[in-house]
């Protein structure tokens, strides 16, 4: 995976957390938490937080003695999250690299990852760092999204692109989001780090309501694909968030947009 498919950083925060997460990611976070909640962990950690969609939903729902640790790779990402949940004393905030977790073994209950799983260059050696830091028997929860062709408005953002650059188009997105839609090799990836008892469930859902222009602002500006604009001979990114808005309208209308989304939900047993 190249350094830039990680990297949220710049503009990128601030637009993923105010117009991607209500778009995409706000649905998938509410039933992930009530999943993690129901389990009553005293211990729990969330890998891959970005601004902390899954976060709030979470202190919201765990007892009020749980504690959670709350990690993500970019600094950036996490400063965002930690912003909107400063005073909540249960919560502690840590960088980390999910394959080199700095927490000691065996010191969690449940392990969380929103949408992240996908970034991680080698799973295999993550899951096992997930494994390392859950206590026997704890449970490890994430979704990753389906193929692109199952989420109707990123597919329709995609193409926009690869129409705009038919030499070079943009790759994020079938490459890192929506490269890892495969139960049987998640189920493989798990099963090689040791976890058992895997279920993996598909879940359909809608995203947020939005104009075109926002939602081709939040694909196009909120995540890497803007460095991948950006990088284009002669590409200008207001022009080419323009262009995909246009395609957005042309393809459902003017109105406010709401389409299908599709992800998978994973829990599995340490």
């Amino acid at each position: 995976m190249a350094e830039k498919d990680k990297l949220f950083a710049g503009a990128i925060p601030e637009i993923y957390q105010r117009l991607m997460v209500p778009l995409i990611f706000e649905p998938y976070a509410a039933d992930l938490a009530e999943r993690v909640a129901r389990l009553k962990p005293l211990d729990v950690l969330e890998v891959a937080a970005g601004t902390g969609v899954v976060t709030r939903a979470l202190a919201a729902r765990l007892d009020v003695e749980a504690q959670l640790v709350v990690t993500d790779l970019n600094q950036p990402m996490l400063d965002v999250a930690h912003a909107s949940l400063a005073d909540d004393d249960r919560i502690v905030w840590q960088q980390a690299d999910a394959q080199a977790l700095p927490f000691d073994d065996e010191s969690f209950d449940a392990v969380v990852c929103q949408f992240g799983v996908m970034f991680f260059p080698d799973r295999v050696a993550a899951y096992r760092e997930v494994a390392r830091v859950l206590k026997p028997g704890g449970r490890f929860l994430f979704n990753v999204w389906d193929r692109i062709e199952a989420n109707e408005l990123t597919q329709a953002v995609v193409e926009a692109l690869e129409a705009r650059f038919p030499e070079n188009p943009p790759g994020f997105m079938r490459r890192v989001p929506h490269g890892y839609a495969d139960p049987e090799r998640i189920r493989a990836d798990l099963a090689a780090a040791g976890f058992r008892d895997i279920a993996i469930e598909a879940l359909e859902k809608r995203n947020g309501a939005a104009t075109a222009l926002d939602a081709a602002t939040a694909f196009c500006q909120g995540t890497p694909v803007r460095s991948e604009i950006e990088e284009r001979e002669a590409a200008d990114l207001m022009e080419a968030t323009a262009a995909a808005a246009e395609a957005l309208k042309e393809r459902f209308g003017s109105g406010m947009i709401e389409k299908r989304i599709s992800a998978f939900v994973v829990e599995a047993v340490r």
